[in-house]
């Protein structure tokens, strides 16, 4: 079994997932006792907010790079970085250590494609929806992206950073995001591209298919640390 590396705490909320959701994938492939070996570097999401509302991506990814070489550094034989924003520097964070950094991106889009989808809806952090580290990174795969409007965008992003990486879920921001999602045009499914939208919006909540990031990021961790 290969060591896991993760670089957590954007927001520990979706942190403490990825970690049951890693140890239950290993679990369920081996059975009896058996659990993931990882590494978990944490860190202060508060100074990561200000660096990102700030618009500092410089020093921002120096500290994503600071990371992933201390979880190099502590053996793990793979990084993930547990959040899609960060995945801006992903390029830079790859560069700067010898491990590969399995992409979240990359593992969604071949969610969605194993599904036979090609038009796929994006709910995210404004940097998420809006900027290309992200949905070109989708359209590389073959995709075609469909994001919300300005105005439900705002929306999507203040509840992430009011609520959900607070661990507050509220039912009227679910009912405001299956609206959203619902209004996607030619949205054949909805990835949710943030690790804390999958706390709120199960897909119980609608017909739509969803592409939970978090789920789909740590079971392709599991993939790669077995196989």
């Amino acid at each position: 079994m290969k060591t896991i590396g993760m670089i957590g705490g954007m927001s520990w909320e979706s942190s403490l997932e990825y970690y049951r959701l890693i140890n239950l994938g290993v679990k369920q492939r081996l059975g009896g006792l058996h659990s993931a070996k990882s590494v978990l570097v944490s860190v202060d999401f508060a100074e990561i907010e200000a660096l990102q509302s700030a618009g500092d991506w410089e020093t921002a990814t120096s500290q994503m790079i600071a990371a992933a070489r201390q979880v190099e550094r502590a053996g793990a034989d793979f990084l993930l970085i547990c959040t899609n924003t960060m995945h801006k520097m992903a390029d830079a964070v790859q560069q700067s250590i010898q491990i590969p950094l399995l992409h979240i991106a990359d593992a969604t889009a071949a969610r969605v494609k194993a599904h036979g989808l090609d038009t796929v809806g994006l709910l995210g952090t404004r940097f998420t929806m809006e900027q290309d580290f992200y949905r070109g990174r989708l359209e590389q795969h073959g995709l075609r992206v469909v994001i919300p409007s300005a105005e439900e965008r705002g929306l999507v992003h203040q509840v992430i950073y009011t609520e959900l990486v607070l661990g507050q879920i509220n039912p009227a921001s679910r009912a405001a995001y299956l609206r959203i999602m619902g209004g996607l045009p030619g949205a054949q499914g909805v990835i949710l591209g943030c690790t804390e939208i999958g706390l709120l919006v199960k897909q119980a909540d609608t017909p739509l298919p969803l592409f939970d990031t978090t789920l789909i990021h740590a079971q392709a961790a599991v993939d790669f640390a077995l196989d």
